[in-house]
């Protein structure tokens, strides 16, 4: 019974890294998503950048949008995941 816990707490705490330190990220030329390791924990999963290629300001769009933006900023072009 005692090997049946710990393998659940292991497994649960395996899982809970791998939801807080990986994500995925979408392309904002090409649309593809890519798996990657994050520098620092967060819930969020999936980054995606709402300007994409246009030549909009983060200033034009949504409350929304921009946070959107700031993350994707900052855990995927500060990170230079994409470049």
């Amino acid at each position: 019974m005692k090997k049946k816990i710990l393998w659940g707490v292991f497994a649960f705490a395996a899982v809970l890294s791998i939801r807080l330190f990986c994500g995925v990220y979408v392309h904002d030329k090409f649309a593809e998503r890519h798996f990657f390791i994050k520098y620092r924990p967060t819930w969020k999963w999936t980054f995606y950048s709402p300007i994409g290629i246009s030549n909009k300001k983060i200033e034009e769009l949504s409350k929304e949008d921009q946070i959107e933006q700031k993350y994707f900023n900052e855990f995927i072009i500060g990170q230079r995941i994409i470049l």
